[in-house]
């Protein structure tokens, strides 16, 4: 027998994830999505108050309790379906219930039975989603499937749109609206989706409306966020006149407005960096579900009903605009992060000449004072030359003093005289080799 990989069975169960829900008849299905419940500190719990959650629901259910590891469980009672889904920062509950006499000209929604209405108060986290999608069966008349007053009743808050879907073998309404009860709604009827193809026709309707709604948080968190990105373009364009401005007037480039530039710079760039935090994840995530709604939208295969928008014709509107809007926001953080970085380069190119000009002054400035003290060096040494040799001849004299001995003649001073051009030269050629000496030892 081979030798099986840790993880090679979770990888391959991996593609059997979240399967849908059999829908064999008319029946009224509740959807809910739940952000994370935040912990006492404020953080994110992990997920551990959603198990909790869902292990009570088990219990209710006659089902054990759930692996914390587990994604996804389906707990059944009796002919209701209950669906639990772990995802990234969301979990999501749809619960089936088999209603056998909803019809597709019904004038009204069905109530919802009380342990439904329990699910959606009790579910922990706050909820982005909450849906009610009707399933009805057709009608024998298919003309009582479109029937306009019918769906007036249904949807009166203002613009509905529908679509048929599976390739006619459905039709589904909405508008788009939440109701008095915090409810979306959905109506779809059937013509001639079997249970597991309607299944999934109904998870993917309900997960274009969640992922739309999950999308949109990062269009509420930019409307928040667009004046304060204003705000440090406007900065920058202020910071990156006054670095172009120096050299000319009283704005002429010195160290002290160098330094309070690049403070200032590095004051912007710190707050760009915290913006790009708070809001980079929010973005990239809204647009992977974005991403989702779009795959969502072309697997339920689109027809016209006739005088209605399609569903992707409506969200092509309204949905994908707020979705541009996120994407140019992410666009000026980006233009915005890479105009502080060339205004810092430009600040930098200019410390980097001034430094050189000064530099080059200091350099100019040590050379002066080289060729002073070269001048001064050679004056001491002419000096030195003189004030050796007049010592040395003091010695002589005093020598000759010393081994003649007859004062009277002053010979002494005869020969103090003769030695003074000698004692020079030798005194001379002695200092100059010195210098030559120490030179040479210099440029070793």
């Amino acid at each position: 027998m081979f030798t099986e990989h840790p993880l090679r069975r979770e990888l391959n169960d991996e593609v059997h994830a979240r399967p849908p829900l059999r829908i064999e008849g008319p029946a009224v299905v509740l959807h809910l999505a739940c952000l994370r419940a935040p912990d006492d500190t404020g953080g994110s719990d992990g997920g551990d108050q959603d198990l909790r959650f869902i292990a009570d629901l088990a219990r209710h259910h006659g089902a054990p309790a759930p692996d914390p590891a587990s994604r996804y469980g389906i707990l059944p009672r009796g002919e209701t379906q209950l669906k639990w889904e772990r995802h990234t920062e969301f979990t999501s509950y749809t619960l089936v219930m088999p209603r056998p006499e909803l019809q597709a000209g019904a004038p009204g929604w069905a109530d919802l039975p009380a342990d439904a209405l329990q699910l959606a108060a009790s579910c922990p986290g706050q909820c982005v989603a909450a849906l009610v999608l009707e399933f009805r069966a057709a009608a024998t008349d298919p003309a009582t499937d479109l029937a306009i007053e019918s769906l007036t009743q249904l949807f009166p808050g203002g613009e509905m749109v529908g679509s048929r879907v599976g390739d006619g073998a459905a039709a589904v309404w909405t508008d788009f609206r939440i109701d008095t009860a915090g409810f979306g709604r959905l109506l779809m009827v059937n013509h001639s989706l079997t249970g597991g193809r309607a299944g999934r026709m109904v998870q993917r309707l309900l997960e274009i409306e969640t992922y739309r709604l999950m999308a949109l948080l990062g269009l509420a968190l930019i409307r928040r966020s667009g004046a304060t990105l204003s705000e440090l373009e406007a900065r920058l364009k202020a910071l990156i006149e006054r670095t172009a401005a120096p050299g000319s007037g009283d704005l002429a480039p010195s160290d002290d407005s160098d330094r309070l530039l690049l403070n200032e710079l590095t004051g912007l760039a710190a707050e760009c960096a915290s913006l790009g935090a708070a809001t980079r994840y929010r973005l990239s995530a809204g647009a992977a579900y974005a991403e989702l709604v779009g795959r969502r939208l072309s697997d339920i295969r689109e027809g016209r009903l006739d005088g209605l928008s399609r569903l992707s014709g409506f969200l092509d509107r309204r949905f994908t605009p707020a979705m541009r809007t996120c994407e140019a926001f992410q666009r000026r953080l980006d233009q915005l992060e890479t105009g502080i970085d060339r205004a810092s380069d430009m600040l930098r190119t200019r410390v980097d000449v001034n430094l050189q000009a000064q530099n080059g002054a200091l350099l100019r400035d040590m050379e002066s004072r080289s060729r002073v003290q070269l001048r001064i060096q050679e004056a001491v040494e002419g000096l030195s030359v003189f004030a050796i040799s007049y010592y040395l001849i003091g010695l002589l004299k005093i020598v000759a003093e010393g081994l003649l001995p007859h004062p009277e003649q002053h010979a002494e001073k005869w020969l103090a005289a003769i030695a003074v051009p000698i004692v020079l030269a030798a005194v001379w050629l002695g200092v100059r080799r010195l210098r030559r000496a120490i030179k040479g030892s210099d440029s070793n």
